[in-house]
């Protein structure tokens, strides 16, 4: 029987731990409830080693099978989101500011699925290393996991990982070999000046006014400090500043994100950073910090393991249902610190029209389970022959 049909008999079990992980949403590194339902599961599936508490939070599941001495990894994340849902829907967040807005309840589901698959058929030669990763969401969750020891413990020679994609049908797949997804830093500027009363602006040095200059001079690092050639972003997206509306205060904060391909080009975005903010604020007779927190390693794709992937999918779907030549996302993710230690490839499944990730109203597509499920499989058996 093909994979996709003989996971497909999973499909209401899988959909029903999909929608309950979605009613109990858990936040980065605290996945224990969610943790322990995956960790039960792959025990009940007949999984060959169950090892909890990897990273935290962590999860990893050991499946054996003939005499190969080689290693696939399979990678799901776990965490939810701080914000609230919108969806109405039936198995809605029961946790108040707490949402699977990104589909990782999905991922959980899907990677369940072919450890259910791959236990009961072992058509197999060598070791599976099932990671569920807690904290992707900038908790730091695979840096925690691999040091933990996740890859000296659980060696693997190649590493897969999938995400759902909005807007690319149900039933289809995309990737791109090489710099797949931006690379993501944190950024924190804390401008020092003197407060005073709302009325007296005289007397204070405004730092809430220092901060729209600097907010609005950042803007300038991509235009005239970068390579058109280097593709990046920085958003400010957040200032906070003052309690009162007739005090003009002390200090404010500005808070964002860059996004970026290239290391070199984060470092070049931080000097760039730090330059304008302390000498807007030098102009304005106040003082600037500036906080900068490499959150996401670029992801980039293996082309080998990139080859495999897609010619894995395209078993299950066909040729003309996967985009071999998927343009970089500016989107981030913390898979690439394991790409970094091991060659592998992430590939987007289509999760149908809706919402996009992120958005209160976005929920999960549950047919998409079998899609990756099968492939996470797909590409065991492809990879491990005997």
């Amino acid at each position: 029987m093909p994979v996709l049909d003989h996971i497909r008999r999973y499909q209401d079990e899988l959909t029903a731990i999909r929608q309950d992980l979605h009613r109990h949403p858990e936040l980065g590194m605290e996945e224990r409830r969610t943790a322990e339902i995956v960790a039960r599961k792959l025990e009940e599936y007949g999984v060959d080693e169950v090892h909890r508490g990897v990273g935290g939070t962590g999860v990893v599941g050991v499946l054996r099978a003939g005499q190969g001495n080689r290693a696939v990894g399979l990678r799901a994340d776990m965490d939810a989101l701080p914000m609230q849902e919108l969806t109405g829907l039936p198995y809605a967040s029961e946790a108040p500011g707490r949402m699977h807005a990104c589909g990782h309840d999905g991922h959980t589901a899907m990677l369940l699925g072919a450890a259910k698959y791959l236990a009961e058929t072992r058509d197999f030669h060598g070791t599976v290393n099932l990671i569920f990763q807690p904290g992707e969401e900038g908790c730091g969750g695979a840096l925690a996991m691999l040091q933990d020891g996740l890859l000296d413990r659980f060696p693997c020679d190649t590493l897969y990982g999938m995400h759902n994609a909005t807007g690319l049908d149900v039933g289809r797949y995309a990737i791109g070999s090489g710099p797949f997804m931006a690379g993501g830093a944190f950024f924190d500027i804390t401008v020092h000046g003197k407060g005073s009363h709302g009325a007296r602006p005289e007397a204070s040095i405004d730092p809430v006014l220092t901060a729209c200059h600097i907010a609005t001079a950042l803007q300038s690092i991509v235009a005239r400090n970068l390579s058109p050639r280097d593709t990046a972003v920085v958003s400010v997206t957040r200032v906070t500043g003052g309690d009162a509306y007739n005090v003009i205060p002390q200090s404010a904060v500005l808070s964002g994100t860059a996004r970026f391909f290239r290391q070199e080009v984060a470092e070049q975005i931080q000097a760039a950073m730090r330059r304008v903010a302390e000498g807007v604020a030098t102009g304005f007779g106040a003082r600037a910090e500036l906080d900068f927190r490499l959150i996401f390693a670029p992801l980039n794709n293996d082309p080998e393991a990139t080859t495999a992937l897609a010619d894995a999918a395209a078993e299950l779907v066909g040729e003309e249902a996967v985009k071999r030549d998927r343009d970089p996302v500016m989107g981030s993710e913390d898979f690439s610190f394991m790409l970094e230690k091991a060659p592998g490839a992430y590939i987007h499944v289509g999760n149908g029209p809706g919402a996009a990730a992120h958005n209160p109203h976005y929920n999960f597509n549950d047919e998409a389970i079998p899609y990756g499920a099968s492939l996470y499989a797909r590409i065991v058996e492809r990879s491990l022959r005997g």
